[in-house]
């Protein structure tokens, strides 16, 4: 499985300042199998150490001496570690915090050794009052398959390769077969285990089950890591994203949680999902205007899952409402088709809010700031009215006004049209 990543992680290999790495990522979103895939296939050897399992590693960072720790990876791993030759990784560092304190002698005693780090719930493992080694690291953030990752999973790599050549015009004769592969990853989504499955025996209720046991690994994450206290509202939370994401206003309402529910009494439950990765905040801004940072407004935002098929299953929607007909995006008030839109964006590194303006209809589904500020309208079909983005635009033509939608690629004096199954590739180009 093919994952775009890996260039980045050969980058990290190559640099003449390369720090230890940490790899960040939501639990099963493909951490293990990337790092000993790129180890098997760009060192000699791999010592990979599971610091879960191993319960010797767990006693090991009683000091930060760099020579003691190569001895011991080398004698738990089995493998004698060589410099620049060898790739150590820590598995489930979550487990070991220390472990993560170390990195700051191996960048400054020993950088000589490749190391990388890794862990499920790796960002409340942070905090938990270790020190944390700021500016000695290097950091990556996996994220489920994108749109593009999956195509190649499904041995699509003719039509990446076209879709690479960045002919939007062109790529519209492909468009009925391109909506088919996203309607399939409207309900397969992005989880590495869920896309092999569905790539290697295309068994929509073998891909459901897996999902559905994520979730439930998910569940047991809660219970494992959480105090007493907020189990209760982590679960609340994440039960009620769903609901949130399928009204009008896709705004994140407490009271939707449970009658009289307030910012206090929940938003450390939404603060812990977010530091597991298992959800996505998108803050609203007051006005489009660069630096979009300036205008945040903390007390307005809208919860995403990680990922599309995830939220399928947490939904419990039929197979035969996204694949066989255009169900997935009439439906739902346009829920799945923002999820993906967002997904695709984050995957590759932007910072995306919304807009809305007070005592006004109008809002602005996604903005994003390159060089130029992008405003962004979803559309789940071919619904070519854009009355919210056209507003907008003639308050301030600077803006670069797009809408992602079912219709074909498409330049306009004020905006342009991209595809859905373009979104990734045509935002990755712009600037």
């Amino acid at each position: 499985m093919e994952r775009l990543v890996y260039k980045e992680l050969v980058k990290w290999k190559k640099k003449k300042n390369r720090k230890p790495l940490i790899l960040n990522g939501a639990r099963q979103v493909g951490k293990t199998w990337l790092l000993k895939e790129f180890g098997n296939k760009e060192y000699e050897d791999v010592a990979y150490i599971n610091c879960d399992e191993e319960k010797d590693i767990k006693d090991a960072f009683s000091d930060f001496k760099t020579g003691r720790l190569i001895r011991v990876f080398s004698a738990v791993s089995g493998v004698s570690i060589k410099p620049g030759k060898t790739l150590i990784i820590l598995d489930e560092i979550q487990e070991v915090p220390l472990g993560i304190t170390s990195l700051k002698y191996f960048c400054e005693e020993a950088p000589e050794y490749h190391i990388i780090v890794a862990g499920s719930l790796l960002g409340i493992g942070l905090h938990k009052g270790t020190g944390f080694p700021v500016g000695k690291v290097d950091e990556m953030k996996l994220y489920p398959l994108s749109f593009k990752e999956f195509l190649l999973a499904l041995g699509n790599d003719v039509l990446v390769k076209n879709m690479e050549e960045h002919r939007w015009n062109e790529i519209s004769d492909l468009s009925e077969t391109m909506i088919d592969l996203l309607r399939q990853y409207y309900y397969v989504g992005g989880m590495p285990e869920v896309v092999k499955s569905y790539a290697e025996e295309k068994d929509v209720f073998l891909v459901r089950h897996i999902q559905n046991q994520i979730l439930a690994d998910y569940r047991r994450d809660f219970s494992k890591h959480l105090p007493e206290d907020i189990l209760p509202k982590v679960n609340m939370v994440w039960d009620c994203i769903p609901a949130q994401l399928a009204k009008e206003n896709k705004k994140f309402i407490y009271s939707a949680i449970k009658k009289g529910g307030r910012a206090k009494e929940f938003e450390n439950a939404i603060q812990w999902l977010i530091d597991a990765g298992l959800i996505y905040k998108v803050l609203r801004i007051s006005k489009v205007q660069k630096p979009l940072k300036f205008y945040e407004d903390f007390s307005a935002f809208k919860l995403f899952v990680l990922d599309l098929g995830l939220l399928g299953a947490l939904s419990d929607v039929d197979a035969r409402d996204v694949i066989v007909g255009n169900n997935a995006f009439s439906e739902y008030k346009g829920a799945f088709t923002e999820q993906y839109v967002l997904q695709e964006m984050v995957s590759l590194g932007e910072k995306v809010y919304y807009f809305s303006r007070d005592k006004s209809p109008l809002e602005i589904d996604f903005v994003i700031q390159k060089y130029n500020v992008f405003p962004i309208e979803v559309k789940a079909e071919e619904n070519l009215k854009s009355k919210s983005l056209k507003t907008l635009y003639d308050d301030n033509n600077d803006l670069k006004a797009v809408r992602f939608s079912m219709a074909d690629y498409r330049e306009q004096d004020w905006m342009v049209n991209v595809p859905l199954y373009l979104v990734g590739e045509w935002v990755k180009t712009v600037d």
